[in-house]
């Protein structure tokens, strides 16, 4: 059990410091610190907040043939970006320059994620 969530933390983590060099207008402080605590936020968000997010908006998702979970993913960027910022460790903080980059973080984050269960899971 313990081994899975550090595992989580940890691809997350390198999910994060992949989406900082692929997206250039988010800026970081905090080096490995800043990629332990969002890889971990992440995967709290994707445990708890995802799968309500996804089924209380399930009739948008439905009409758009799925494109709205681009929206839930920029959301739990957002919120990611948010969350990280508040938990107030010293040097730890994220900077994203404008709306539009949380779409792009989130489209670069679900793609890297995704490459990375695929080719751990085999």
């Amino acid at each position: 059990m313990i081994k899975k969530i550090i595992t989580g933390v940890v691809l997350n983590g390198l999910a994060l410091y992949l989406v900082t060099k692929f997206v250039p207008d988010i800026t970081y402080t905090g080096g490995i610190y800043f990629f332990l605590i969002g890889g971990f936020v992440i995967g709290v968000l994707n445990s708890f907040v995802k799968p309500i997010m996804k089924i209380l908006s399930l009739p948008f998702v439905i009409m758009t043939a799925g494109l709205f979970l681009l929206a839930i993913n920029a959301i739990l960027f957002w919120l990611t970006v948010k969350i990280t910022n508040v938990v107030g460790i010293a040097g730890v903080s994220v900077t994203v320059s404008n709306p539009w980059t949380y779409l792009i973080g989130a489209i670069v984050l679900g793609i890297v994620n995704w490459a990375i269960h695929i080719i751990i899971h085999k």
